[in-house]
C-alpha cells in the first residue's frame, strides 16, 4: 500500500490508514502462518530476542509501543481502541514482526469490568486482607489465581501490585496496598506479582511512589528526605522487584520533591533502572504524563491511557532533535524484552470459561488465614455449633452481603449489587457494592439447630431489643473506601459506633465484625466480647468467617497496620486538601488540565522514618492494636532464643502451641539499632508461619541479610551496615516481644 507523505493527511486519514492495518491480523484467515523469525527463537534470552526485534521495526512501529489508545471518559480516544479487550488498556500490535497486543485490565484484588463485559471474575479479600495473612505461599496463589482468570478472558497484562506504604491510613486505597511496614509490604506483593508472572501475564508494581493520598492526587508535591524515602516507601518497591522480576513498574500521579513521579528521573533513572538494575519498562498512571522529552529522558517508557505525549508528540521530538532515537529504543527495547520475559508472546491468552469453583476455594481459604482476632473476652469465640442458643445478627446488610472496595480495584458480583433489586446492581464509580456471600446464611447453616434473627441495625433501639432476647449478638460494621477518595476519619460511618454501643450495652455476650479498608477507631472496644476484623471478605467472606466464627478454623491472621486509639495520634492528624485551583471538580475536558500540570500544593512528610508502627514507638503513643497483633484459640509459648552473627545474621528459637487445638503462629523478628544509627526503636527483619498441632513444638530458623540490617547512607548513595550492638527480638506482635538478644555487628 502507497501511502501520500505525511503532511497531506489529515487526522481523519491518518487514523483510518492506522485503522486498517491494526485490523490486518483479524481479515487474516486462520491458517495463514506468520514467517519464522530470529527473535522466536526461545533458547534466547528475552533481551537478546527483544534486540532482533528492535533493529526490524520501523520509527512509527516503535511510537506505536509507546503509548495506549485511549479510555472512555480519560481523554481522547484512538480508532485503535476498539480492538480493545474492554479492560483499562490496549497497546496496538506489530503484526508483520508477531508482536501481540498488550491487552490491559485492573486486577487487584480480582479481574475489574467483567460485568460490563459479559464475564465473571473472583473477588479475593481485598489486599490488605491478604498481606495480613502473613503467607507468602497463600500471596503466590492469591497472583496465580488473578493471572489465570485474566488470560481466561483475553489479558496479557495486570494493573495490580499496590505496595504504597500506609503513611496515610486514611487514603482511600488502604485496601489496594500491603500495609505500613516495607519489608512485610516488599515480601508480600513480590509473591504476588511472582505468582501472576508465572502464568505468563505481565506483573505490574504500583504507584511509585508517595502516592500516599487520594485527596488532590494530581497536583500534590510529596516533600521527603531521600534517607527516609529510601528506607520506607522505596524500600517496599525495592523488595517487591527483586523477589519477582517484576516486567512493569507504574509511575504515579503525584510530585515527589518537585517533579511529577512519571517525569522524576532521580526514582525512573537514578533509582529503579540505574540502583536497582531493573530492565523491565515504566508506564504512567493513567493521566499520569505531562510531558514528552522531560519524561522520556527521565525514564518513563510508555503512556496511559491515550496517545497525547507519547505519539505525534514524541515523533515531532525525535525528528526535532529532542529525544535521541536511542531513547525511543531503549523504551520500546525494555516493553519487548518484557512481553517475552513474561511469556505473552510464545504463550498468548486463549479465552476460556473461568473456574469459578476453583476461585471461591482460593478466596475462602485466603480469607479464612487473614481474619484478624482483636478481642476474646472470656474465650466468647468460637462458638459452640452444637449448642448455639440463640444468636442476633444485626447491621451492614449481612443478610444478603459483603462490602468490596470500590475505584478501579472493584471487581462485579455476579447478579450485580447484592444490596440491590435485580437487574439493578450494575457497577458505577465510586458505588457501594455488597457481594453475595451473606453472613446470615453462613452462620444459619453452620448453626443449623440455633435461632438465628436479623436486625438490619438502622434502627438502634430495635437492634438492641433483639440482641437483648439473644445469648449471642454479632454487629456488622463497615467502612467503604474507594480510589478517587480519602476517608473524613477513622470512625465508623452511619452513627455505627452508636449502633454497637447500644447492643453491647444490651448484651455482654457481643461480637463485633469489621468490614474495613483500612483501621478504625473503637470507642465501644472494651465493652464488646470480641472483635474480628475480616477486611472486605471477596466471594467467599462469609463462609469463610463462619468457619472462624465457629471454630472449624482458627484465626492465624496478624495486623499489617497499626489501629490507633486516636486521629490525634497520627503523624498527620489531618488529611492536606488540595486548593481549588488544583482540582478539576469533574469540568468537562477535565484531562487537558491535568495533561499541562495542575497547580502544586505541599504535603511534607517529617515523621521521616517513622512510618506506622515506627512513629507509634518513638513517639511513645500507646495504640488500640499494634502493628502484628493477632490473637488465636489457642496460646504459644517462646523459648531457647539463640543468634549467631555473621554475614547473615542467624536466629533460632523454639515456638510451643501451649494449648488444645491445633493452630498457626506468626512468629515476628524485629532489630533494634545501635543509636548511632539514628532509626527507629525497632523494624521488622524477618517473620516465619509455624504450624503446631496442641502441645507441640518446633525450632524456627530465620536468617536475616545484613541489608535490612542497614542504613542508608545518603552520601554514598549505598547501604550501610553501622558498627555497634544490635538487639534482636522475637514474639507474637511488635508489642509482644518476649525474647531478646544483643550481638555486636562491624
Amino acid at each position: 500500500m502507497i501511502l501520500p507523505r505525511r503532511s497531506f493527511l489529515t487526522n481523519l486519514q491518518r487514523s483510518i490508514v492506522i485503522f486498517a492495518i491494526a485490523l490486518l491480523p483479524v481479515w487474516a484467515q486462520a491458517g495463514e502462518h506468520k514467517p519464522a523469525s530470529a527473535w522466536m527463537n526461545t533458547s534466547l534470552s528475552p533481551d537478546e530476542r527483544a534486540a532482533l526485534v528492535v533493529k526490524e521495526m520501523t520509527l512509527d512501529e516503535k511510537i506505536s509501543l509507546l503509548h495506549g489508545t485511549g479510555m472512555k471518559g480519560l481523554g481522547p480516544m484512538s480508532p485503535l481502541s476498539v480492538q480493545s479487550n474492554g479492560g483499562a488498556g490496549y497497546v496496538v500490535p506489530i503484526p508483520r514482526l508477531g508482536i501481540p497486543a498488550i491487552q490491559i485490565s485492573d486486577a487487584a484484588y480480582g479481574v475489574r469490568m467483567s460485568g460490563e463485559n459479559g464475564r465473571y471474575s473472583t473477588a479475593l479479600p481485598d489486599n490488605l486482607a491478604g498481606a495480613a495473612s502473613w503467607d507468602l505461599d497463600a500471596a503466590h496463589e492469591y497472583g496465580a489465581l488473578i493471572a489465570r482468570e485474566l488470560r481466561a478472558q483475553g489479558y496479557n497484562m495486570s494493573l495490580g501490585g499496590g505496595v504504597n506504604l500506609a503513611r496515610e491510613p486514611r487514603d482511600g486505597r488502604t485496601f489496594e496496598y500491603m500495609g505500613e511496614d516495607p519489608f512485610l509490604a516488599g515480601k508480600m506483593v513480590g509473591q504476588v506479582m511472582k505468582g501472576e508472572q508465572e502464568q505468563h501475564v505481565i506483573g505490574d508494581i504500583k504507584h511509585y511512589a508517595m502516592n500516599d493520598q487520594e485527596s488532590g492526587r494530581n497536583a500534590v508535591n510529596v516533600n521527603i528526605d531521600k534517607r527516609s524515602l529510601r528506607e520506607s516507601d522505596l524500600l517496599a518497591f525495592e523488595i517487591g522487584l527483586r523477589e519477582s522480576n517484576v516486567a512493569a513498574v507504574m509511575c504515579a500521579y503525584n510530585r515527589v520533591n518537585g517533579d511529577y513521579a512519571c517525569e522524576n528521573k532521580y526514582l525512573l533513572t537514578d533509582v529503579l533502572k540505574k540502583d536497582w538494575n531493573f530492565k523491565g519498562f515504566v508506564l504512567s498512571d493513567w493521566q499520569g504524563t505531562h510531558s514528552t522529552a522531560k519524561a522520556s529522558a527521565a525514564g518513563l517508557d510508555h503512556e496511559e491511557p491515550a496517545e497525547i505525549f507519547y505519539a505525534d508528540a514524541m515523533k515531532k521530538a525525535v525528528e526535532a532533535g529532542q529525544v535521541p532515537v536511542s531513547e525511543i529504543d531503549d523504551h520500546v527495547h525494555r516493553i519487548l524484552r518484557s512481553m517475552f520475559a513474561a511469556g505473552v508472546i510464545d504463550d498468548p491468552p486463549v479465552k476460556s470459561v473461568v473456574d469459578v469453583q476453583g476461585g471461591f476455594e482460593v478466596a475462602q481459604k485466603i480469607e479464612e488465614q487473614s481474619i484478624v482476632l482483636l478481642r476474646n473476652e472470656h474465650s466468647l469465640l468460637p462458638l459452640d455449633a452444637s449448642n448455639p442458643g440463640s444468636i442476633a445478627v444485626i447491621g451492614a446488610h449481612a443478610d444478603v452481603g459483603m462490602i468490596s472496595g470500590g475505584g478501579s480495584a472493584q471487581v462485579d458480583p455476579p447478579g450485580g449489587n447484592a444490596i440491590m433489586p435485580p437487574g439493578k446492581g450494575n457497577t458505577s464509580w465510586q458505588a457501594h457494592i455488597w457481594f453475595p456471600t451473606s453472613p446470615l446464611k453462613a452462620i444459619r447453616a453452620s448453626a443449623p439447630h440455633a435461632k438465628v434473627q436479623y436486625d438490619p441495625g438502622t434502627d438502634p433501639a430495635s437492634a438492641a431489643a433483639l440482641a437483648r432476647k439473644a445469648d449471642i449478638a454479632i454487629v456488622f460494621a463497615h467502612q467503604w473506601e474507594s480510589e478517587g477518595m480519602d476517608l473524613d476519619s477513622l470512625s465508623l460511618p452511619e452513627r455505627q459506633d452508636d449502633l454497637i454501643a447500644r447492643v453491647a450495652a444490651a448484651n455482654p455476650h457481643t461480637v463485633v465484625v469489621l468490614e474495613t479498608g483500612s483501621p478504625v477507631t473503637m470507642p465501644w472496644a472494651d465493652h464488646v466480647s470480641s472483635i474480628l476484623e475480616a477486611w472486605y471478605g471477596g466471594s467467599r467472606g462469609a463462609e469463610a468467617l463462619a468457619r472462624v466464627i465457629f471454630g472449624e478454623v482458627n484465626p492465624s491472621a496478624k495486623l499489617p497496620i497499626t489501629f490507633p486509639k486516636t486521629e490525634a495520634d497520627l503523624p498527620h492528624p489531618s488529611i492536606i486538601k488540595p486548593p481549588r485551583a488544583s482540582t478539576t471538580n469533574d469540568e468537562p475536558d477535565a484531562w487537558k488540565k491535568i495533561a499541562a500540570g495542575l497547580p502544586a500544593f505541599q504535603i511534607t512528610y517529617d515523621e521521616g522514618l517513622k512510618v506506622g508502627y515506627k512513629w507509634y514507638d518513638a513517639e511513645h503513643k500507646e495504640v488500640l492494636f499494634p502493628f502484628g497483633y493477632g490473637l488465636s484459640y489457642t496460646t504459644y509459648n517462646y523459648s531457647d532464643f539463640k543468634v549467631s552473627p555473621g554475614k547473615t545474621v542467624r536466629l533460632s528459637f523454639k515456638v510451643t502451641n501451649t494449648g488444645n487445638r491445633a493452630g498457626a503462629e506468626i512468629a515476628e523478628v524485629y532489630a533494634a539499632f545501635p543509636e548511632s544509627a539514628g532509626e527507629p526503636p525497632k523494624r521488622l527483619v524477618g517473620w516465619s508461619k509455624v504450624k503446631l498441632e496442641a502441645g507441640e513444638s518446633k525450632e524456627v530458623a530465620i536468617e536475616v541479610d545484613s541489608e535490612y540490617l542497614s542504613i542508608f547512607d545518603v552520601d554514598r548513595a549505598a547501604w550501610q551496615l553501622v558498627p555497634g550492638d544490635y538487639t534482636f527480638l522475637v514474639g507474637g506482635s511488635s508489642q509482644n516481644l518476649p525474647l531478646k538478644e544483643s550481638v555486636n555487628l562491624k
